[in-house]
């Protein structure tokens, strides 16, 4: 399969996860996978951050590196187990780093610990942050188009996100998909609930269909069958993994793109190599 794509008329915005690496040989890497990705011009670059704050020395320190080399930063920011007081603490300290876009989210806890802390949802962390720091960060918030796994349906989901939004979030990233009628359905949904917020679709490049499987199942992203079986078909052969992964998510993108997305956000899982294929391939830089 040989994907066919439209050359966009106006160039669409991108941007790029990483997440903060655990030893200092990763974090040598992750600023080479910086500078060949920054190569595109992303609109911004995003950290993640571990279940209960877990990575947060992590996760700032790479948010400081990107905003140094001259890229604006996204810090995610997850509350589970937090208090409205080291909340307070962390945005007073991304404010004097000079970060001006948040990743809201509720986060996992890390295994063994209970509830815990003053935040239950992510809305509650994004209408914090408004009350304390006004129109100081852009909020950015997750959305499912295939159903949160722990949602007790697709319309308590969906109600989930407009509480987020009602809440004061200025946009919001999908968990990654491979079927793009389902990220459409769902912003058809949202703009039916009066939702304007713009919601970019976020990319996962396939290079390995063991991770991809390991991955999907934690996070509850559909791998449609036929794709799983192709996957499967191919056993070992990573260089038709690779091939095969760089012709369907090539395809997806120019479907979204043609589909009028506002831009699209692409988990990196700190490599570059797969995701300079694909823009390539799309031929983001002409």
């Amino acid at each position: 399969m040989q994907a066919v794509h439209q050359e966009p008329a106006v160039r669409l915005p991108l941007s790029f996860e990483f997440f903060p690496p655990k030893t200092p040989e990763g974090v040598v890497k992750l600023r080479a996978v910086r500078q060949q990705l920054y190569a595109h011009r992303p609109e911004f670059c995003s950290v993640t951050y571990g279940a209960g704050g877990s990575t947060q020395s992590g996760t700032f320190g790479a948010v400081r590196e990107i905003l140094e080399e001259g890229v604006d930063a996204a810090c995610h920011f997850s509350c589970i187990g937090a208090t409205r007081a080291t909340v307070r603490e962390q945005l007073a300290e991304l404010k004097s780093m000079g970060v001006k876009r948040l990743v809201a989210l509720r986060g996992d806890l890390p295994s063994g610990y209970g509830m815990g802390g003053e935040f239950h949802y992510a809305s509650d962390l994004v209408a914090f942050i408004r009350e304390e720091t006004g129109r100081d960060f852009h909020i950015e918030v997750a959305c499912y188009p295939e159903v949160h796994p722990q949602a007790r349906s697709p319309e308590a989901d969906l109600q989930a996100f407009a509480a987020k939004v009602h809440a004061g979030a200025d946009s919001a990233i999908t968990q990654y998909f491979f079927s793009p009628e389902a990220y459409f359905r769902f912003v058809e949904e949202s703009r039916k609930l009066g939702l304007d917020t713009p919601i970019v679709p976020g990319i996962m490049p396939i290079t390995s269909s063991t991770q991809l499987m390991r991955f999907s199942d934690a996070c509850g992203a559909e791998i449609p069958r036929w794709i799983r079986l192709r996957l499967q078909g191919f056993g070992d052969d990573i260089a038709s993994i690779k091939a095969f992964g760089l012709d369907v998510v090539t395809d997806l993108c120019d479907r979204l793109r043609a589909g009028g997305v506002p831009s699209i956000h692409f988990y990196t899982m700190n490599q570059s190599v797969a995701t300079l294929a694909l823009l390539d391939r799309l031929a983001w830089g002409e």
